[in-house]
């Protein structure tokens, strides 16, 4: 199993892996556009040797970084440089809720799908996109975290697709001045602006008007937090929500559905 970029693949007739110097016929076994991952598949003879994932969430701001790619076809071009953040969000309008690891190890056209690795050899990151006005590297790279990667490709090798968690309600900006309107401290929490009708939340008791200030144990800030936390839970699982109404906290329960 070989892990790249939905981009990379997406709209392609045919997909060739080279190891070495040898060419296989690769098989798309499933892709994501939301986080830009596909999963292929090839059938090599011989045994090959897998790199070693590590753990993003260990990943420090200040740590070394090595990306290693295809760069312009520069076979295995090696690039180093330093994490400047863990957890960029936003980056294409893709819903907030997917960070990033953002470094100046020089990325280029051609790195993207290739790992971003750690100084112990240890893929920390696969390399997706640059900030650039010219189209090459100018210092300012973006990484998928590993621990993202490894749970969109187990799903993709199970199911070919991302089965993702969801709730159904809309969330709008809760500014500092409603925030104190509605006897908060501050304006951390997702303000809800509209519910699905007949949806989990709406099952679940949410209404318009509620702020959710945590899901299961994860303290929600944003709205960020509030669709990566029920994103990652399982469909079918019920989760408890805080929510601020009426100047008070109460807890609701919501099973969480698919996203359709």
């Amino acid at each position: 199993y070989i892990c790249t970029n939905f981009h990379v693949v997406n709209g392609v007739d045919r997909v060739k892996v080279k190891v070495d110097s040898i060419v296989y016929d690769a098989a798309v076994v499933g892709s994501d556009e939301r986080t830009d991952l596909a999963l292929l598949k090839i059938s090599p003879k011989e045994k090959l040797e897998a790199v070693y994932l590590g753990d993003s969430n260990t990943v420090k701001v200040g740590d070394w970084a090595i990306a290693i790619g295809n760069p312009f076809g520069l076979d295995r071009t090696f690039t180093v440089g330093v994490v400047s953040a863990v957890g960029r969000r936003d980056l294409d309008l893709m819903g907030d809720s997917q960070t990033h690891i953002q470094t100046d190890a020089s990325i280029n056209p051609g790195n993207s799908g290739g790992p971003l690795l750690n100084v112990y050899g240890e893929v920390i990151g696969i390399n997706r996109m640059i900030y650039s006005q010219t189209g090459g590297n100018i210092g300012i790279g973006f990484a998928i975290p590993i621990n993202t990667a490894k749970a969109v490709l187990e799903q993709l090798k199970t199911h070919k697709k991302i089965k993702r968690g969801y709730i159904g309600v809309q969330i709008v900006p809760l500014t500092e001045e409603y925030a104190k309107e509605l006897g908060l401290p501050n304006n951390e929490g997702a303000l809800v602006g509209q519910v699905v009708g007949s949806g989990p939340a709406e099952k679940g008791g949410l209404q318009v008007g509620d702020v959710i200030l945590k899901a299961g144990d994860t303290a929600v800030k944003d709205f960020g937090d509030l669709v990566g936390t029920v994103e990652k839970t399982s469909i079918g699982k019920t989760v408890q929500l805080t929510v601020w109404r009426n100047k008070a906290k109460i807890n609701l329960f919501v099973t969480v559905g698919e996203r359709p």
